[in-house]
C-alpha cells in the first residue's frame, strides 16, 4: 500500500484530494487540524503518533519531528541498507507528502499582533517535511500548494508521477521553504526590535512572489514578469479594467507618474513617457487638471501614461480619450467614462490604492543589486537667500515646480505656475542645459514664462542656469543649495530681481 502524508495549514482543495486518495488505494496519514478534518469527511486517517508511538506535545509544537517519520520519507529505496532500517523498524516508505505552512505573513499583515502570536507561527516540523520529501524526490512526491494538487492526481491516474514532475514539485517545494524563512527574517525585526537589514530586507518580500508574465520587457525580443508579494500595495496592487497587456515600460511609467501624481501639493494629473514627465497639472475636476498638464508638452504626451490622483469621470475622459496613450491609472472611474474609454479597446484602464510608502527602492547593476532607501518626503521649511522673498503665487509655483523635478531625470529643471508645469528639461549631464531645453519646450508650445517659478533637483553650480532663467522671465527659483558658488548664484538671482529659496535636500534621480 502507498501511504500519503498530509499535514496542511491551508485546507482548501485537501478533502478532494484525500478522498481520491483513498480511492487510489493510498493509506493517509496526518495531524492535529488536517486529521480531524478528514475523519470529519469520512475518510479513513491515520495519525502519525500512532506511526511514531510518540503523542503530540507541547500544544503541537512537537508532532512530525521523530526518526520513524523521517526515515519513512528520507529513505533511499535503491539502498539496500536504507531499505533493511525500515524493515527492522517495521517501517513502510511515504511516497507522498503534502504540507503547506502556518500563516506566518497572514498573521503578520494582522493589526495590533503580538510578538507572542507571530511566534507560535513560525512553522517548524512542516519546512522539514517539506524538505527532507525534496530532497528524495526520485521516491517522493511532494506538494506545497493546492493548486498542483488537480496534476499529481492526474499523474496516479495515469499510472505513476513522472520524475520530470516530483523535479518541478521539489524545486517549488525549496523555493517555499526559502521564501517562507525570508519572510520571518524580515518580519521579526520590527516586533522584536532586532537591527533590521536594508539590503536582505529589501529583497525578502519578492522571493515568496509569483511572476506574471508580461507583454514584452523594454524591447519586444526581451521577456519580463511582474513580481507581486502576496499582499502588494501601492500600484502593484493595480486592477486592470481593460486594456490589452501590460509591458514592462508600460508598468515603469505607470509606476513613475503614480509615484509622481501623490506628490503634488494637490489633486492632479501627470503624464509621463519613457520615465520622463510631459506634463502635470492641478485641479479640483479632473478634466481641468489633464488639461493643463496637456498643454506643456501635447507633442510628447502622444502615446503616454496618464495618472489621476482624482477619479476620472466622464468629462475627463472625453478629454483624454482625444490623445493616444498606453495606460490611464486613477483611484477610480465613473461609469460613464469606462464607456466612453471603452471605445479605445487597447487602451489599458488601471485602478491602483495610493502608493506604498517605506519600501526600499531596488535596481540591478552588471552582476549585482543596489538598494536604497526610498526618497520620500518633504523638507518645506525652506530658507529664503535673496534680498527678495517670494510672493504668494511664485510660493505655489516653487512647490509644484520642486515636487515635478524631483520625478525627473536628473539633471532636472522644471518650470510652472501654481497650476501647472511650463517646460521641463531632465536627463541632460549639464543644469544649464537642462535650463535651456525647459525654456524651449515651453516657447514651443506658446507658454507663457513671465512671473513663472523653476525647481532644480541639486545645486546650481555657476550662475549661468539662473541667468538663462531669468532672461525667459522666471521671476523665482528654488533648489537644494549647496555649490561652493552658492554666493555668486544668490548674487546674480539679486541682480536679475529673482528669489531663491535653498531647500537642503537634493532629489536626483538616475
Amino acid at each position: 500500500m502507498r501511504r500519503a502524508l498530509l499535514s496542511v495549514s491551508e485546507k482548501s482543495g485537501v478533502e478532494t484530494l484525500a478522498r481520491s486518495l483513498n480511492e487510489l488505494g493510498f493509506e493517509l496519514l496526518s495531524t492535529g487540524g488536517t486529521a480531524r478534518a478528514l475523519r470529519a469527511a469520512g475518510l479513513p486517517v491515520r495519525e502519525v503518533s500512532e506511526m511514531t508511538g510518540s503523542p503530540e506535545v507541547m500544544d503541537g509544537r512537537v508532532k512530525t519531528l521523530h526518526p520513524r517519520v523521517f526515515a519513512s520519507i528520507l529513505a533511499d529505496l535503491d539502498v539496500a541498507e536504507h531499505r533493511e532500517v525500515l524493515a527492522a523498524w517495521g517501517l513502510e516508505p511515504v511516497s507522498l507528502v503534502v504540507v503547506n505552512l502556518y500563516p506566518f505573513a497572514a498573521t503578520a499583515a494582522r493589526p495590533g499582533v503580538t510578538p507572542g502570536e507571530l511566534i507560535e507561527n513560525i512553522d517548524i516540523g512542516g519546512p522539514s517535511l517539506i524538505r527532507a520529501a525534496a530532497k528524495n524526490h526520485r521516491h517522493v512526491t511532494v506538494v506545497v500548494d493546492p493548486v498542483d494538487y488537480p496534476r499529481v492526481l492526474d499523474a496516479l491516474r495515469a499510472g505513476e508521477i513522472p520524475i520530470q514532475l516530483r523535479r518541478e514539485l521539489a524545486v517549488k517545494a525549496f523555493r517555499h521553504t526559502a521564501a517562507y524563512d525570508a519572510t520571518i527574517a524580515s518580519v521579526l525585526p520590527t516586533h522584536l526590535g532586532t537591527p533590521p537589514d536594508l539590503g536582505f530586507d529589501a529583497v525578502a518580500p519578492w522571493l515568496a512572489a509569483q511572476g506574471e508574465p508580461l507583454r514584452y520587457g523594454e524591447n519586444p525580443h526581451q521577456n519580463a514578469v511582474l513580481l507581486r508579494p502576496a499582499s502588494p500595495a501601492g500600484l502593484a496592487a493595480f486592477r486592470q479594467l481593460q486594456g490589452k497587456e501590460l509591458s514592462y515600460n508600460n508598468l515603469q511609467d505607470a509606476d513613475g507618474a503614480w509615484r509622481l501624481v501623490w506628490d503634488l501639493p494637490g489633486p492632479g494629473v501627470a503624464i509621463i513617457k519613457h520615465a520622463a514627465p510631459c506634463g502635470v497639472g492641478i485641479g479640483e475636476r479632473a478634466e481641468d487638471a489633464y488639461r493643463v498638464a496637456l498643454a506643456c508638452d501635447p507633442v510628447s504626451a502622444f502615446g503616454g501614461v496618464i495618472a489621476s490622483s482624482l477619479a476620472v469621470d466622464e468629462a475627463a475622459a472625453r478629454a483624454m480619450a482625444d490623445l493616444f496613450a498606453e495606460v490611464v491609472v486613477a483611484p477610480a472611474f465613473t461609469p460613464e467614462a469606462m464607456a466612453l474609454l471603452a471605445v479605445k479597446k487597447n487602451l489599458r484602464v488601471l485602478t491602483a490604492p495610493r502608493p506604498a510608502t517605506g519600501q526600499p527602492r531596488l535596481r540591478p547593476i552588471d552582476g549585482g543589486l543596489l538598494v536604497q532607501s526610498p526618497d520620500e518626503g518633504w523638507d518645506e521649511a525652506w530658507q529664503v537667500v535673496t534680498s527678495r522673498p517670494p510672493d504668494t503665487s511664485e510660493e505655489q509655483a516653487l512647490q509644484l515646480a520642486w515636487r515635478v523635478a524631483k520625478h525627473t531625470l536628473s539633471n532636472a529643471i522644471v518650470l510652472a505656475s501654481r497650476a501647472a508645469t511650463l517646460g521641463i528639461g531632465g536627463g541632460q549631464p549639464s543644469r544649464v542645459d537642462a535650463a535651456r531645453i525647459a525654456i524651449e519646450r515651453a516657447r514651443a508650445f506658446g507658454l507663457p514664462l513671465a512671473g513663472a517659478a523653476a525647481g532644480s533637483d541639486a545645486f546650481f553650480p555657476f550662475p549661468d542656469g539662473v541667468e538663462a532663467l531669468a532672461a525667459a522671465g522666471i521671476t523665482a527659483v528654488v533648489q537644494p543649495g549647496g555649490s561652493v558658488r552658492d554666493k555668486d548664484v544668490i548674487a546674480a538671482a539679486d541682480r536679475l530681481g529673482m528669489a531663491m529659496l535653498f531647500t537642503g535636500r537634493r532629489h536626483f534621480r538616475h
